[in-house]
């Protein structure tokens, strides 16, 4: 990544489809922002595979990509980041995972964020998927299921807005909503859940764990996205 400027893409270059779990906590150089425009430099992995991303799609292009919860809230780049998505692209769908999804590897809250290049953005829907009946958290033992998505994939075809509480589960999103919150695309996420609060050296542990083994570890996920994508 960054080894060409971002605007000098070619067609041939340029993806129909692209699915991508972006390595969470990385840092770049000097030399590798230097290739993407000013105000979308950043020292995060992952902010820098967004914009990639962005660059490489094909018109009519569509894309599913994991994220941490930080690049929902955060400002600054991502919030410049996060502006363009919707100005410039179909932000339509984010889908708010359960926490402990790629448990042991990583605690890291993540979301799948969907989005095309056919159009502006109309209206950005979230989506909450709780975690199951009958668990507290994923593990190596009890993992993630592929018909864990099942809300998800019921939801999508009819959506609607879901209020529990005093807390939406679903809710849409108008660009100028989006933009009256500052891109702070923190919206139905867990206020009921409890988060384990791990010390500095398991965080280390995690963080080592999931950027040697989580692209190893999300097949199903990223069939369950593609096979989305194909549906759209």
């Amino acid at each position: 990544m960054g080894e060409k400027n971002v605007r000098e893409y070619t067609d041939d270059e340029k993806f129909d489809i692209i699915m991508m779990n972006p390595p969470f906590g990385g840092s770049e150089l000097e030399t590798i922002k230097n290739n993407f425009p000013a105000e979308l430099r950043s020292s995060e992995t992952a902010d820098l595979f967004m914009a990639v991303i962005m660059y490489r799609l094909k018109e009519n292009g569509r894309v599913g990509v994991i994220l941490p919860d930080g690049f929902l809230f955060g400002e600054g780049v991502k919030t410049r980041l996060k502006q363009k998505l919707v100005d410039e692209f179909n932000l339509h769908t984010i889908i708010r995972l359960p926490h402990s999804v790629f448990a042991p590897y990583t605690g890291i809250h993540t979301n799948i964020l969907f989005f095309d290049k056919t159009k502006k953005t109309e209206e950005t829907w979230f989506y909450r998927l709780d975690m199951p009946d009958g668990y507290k958290n994923f593990s190596k033992t009890k993992p993630m299921k592929s018909e864990h998505f099942n809300p998800v994939r019921d939801w999508w075809e009819n959506r609607e807005e879901i209020l529990e509480g005093k807390f939406y589960k679903s809710k849409s999103f108008t660009p100028s909503e989006l933009a009256e919150l500052n891109y702070n695309l923190d919206q139905c996420g867990f206020p009921k859940e409890e988060e384990e609060i791990l010390n500095p050296f398991e965080l280390i542990q995690n963080y080592q764990a999931e950027r040697a083994t989580l692209n190893h570890k999300i097949d199903n996920v990223l069939a369950d996205i593609l096979q989305l994508l194909e549906d759209k």
